[in-house]
């Protein structure tokens, strides 16, 4: 069990390593399988592992290595056997301190006692503040959730709204078109009607005119026939 971890030590997932240390992420799985098949100890959670500052070194130095890998990972493990020797040893120390720090006074050890009852009501006090804001949180995204959608709700609908009149409008000048059109050609086939009336007109005005002047020439040609026989009679 590793206890070379300090408190608040921050931990790395596998791609965060690989951005860290320059290389790829199964490249990370492959270098922590090396270590470990040395013996080397990562923190787990489950199969998965989680790296903390010293396990990044460990990963540069095979990065780095001119040696092979094996080798290397085996000196890895010897350092941190040494580092987790010395750190039971700093937690064995640090252990008998507090212990001897402790107060054996009733009284002293009842104000310890009434301040970590203190700390640890505010902790709950603030626990309960972070909860309560966190809740008015999680209300004021629904809530702007519920007004982007009414919002978007309401610019889909003008949207159709707008769409339908322009789609209405379209057909009220292709109506108005189609009117104008019909009135167009009507208007046309009266007047070519009226146009070949006047034709015919002018034709029968002049076949009348025809049959006139015809009826005019006979009839002069009969009276010059008749007046013709008349001065034939005096000649004699």
């Amino acid at each position: 069990m590793r206890h070379d971890i300090q408190p608040n030590e921050r931990a790395f997932s596998s791609k965060e390593v690989a951005e860290e240390v320059g290389i790829a992420t199964p490249t990370v799985r492959k270098y922590g399988q090396i270590l470990e098949r040395n013996g080397y100890e990562f923190l787990k959670d489950g199969d998965r592992r989680i790296f903390v500052q010293s396990d990044i070194k460990a990963l540069i130095a095979l990065r780095d290595t001119d040696k092979p890998l094996d080798d290397t990972a085996k000196d890895l493990v010897e350092q941190q056997k040494e580092r987790l020797e010395g750190s039971n040893e700093t937690e064995i120390a640090i252990n008998d301190t507090y212990e001897n720090n402790l107060p054996h006074d009733p009284n002293q050890l009842k104000e310890v006692l009434m301040f970590l009852v203190k700390e640890l009501a505010a902790t709950r006090e603030m626990n309960v503040q972070l909860t309560n804001d966190m809740s008015q949180l999680k209300t004021k995204i629904s809530q702007l959730q519920q007004d982007h959608h009414v919002i978007s709700s309401s610019i889909g609908n003008s949207a159709k709204r707008t769409n339908a009149k322009i789609e209405k409008l379209t057909e009220q000048q292709n109506n108005h078109y189609e009117t104008l059109l019909q009135q167009e050609q009507q208007r046309s086939e009266l007047l070519q009607k009226e146009i070949q009336n006047m034709r015919d007109e002018q034709k029968r005005e002049w076949s009348s005119q025809n049959d006139f002047n015809n009826r005019l020439e006979e009839a002069v040609q009969e009276r010059k026939s008749k007046w013709g026989g008349l001065f034939s009679i005096f000649r004699k």
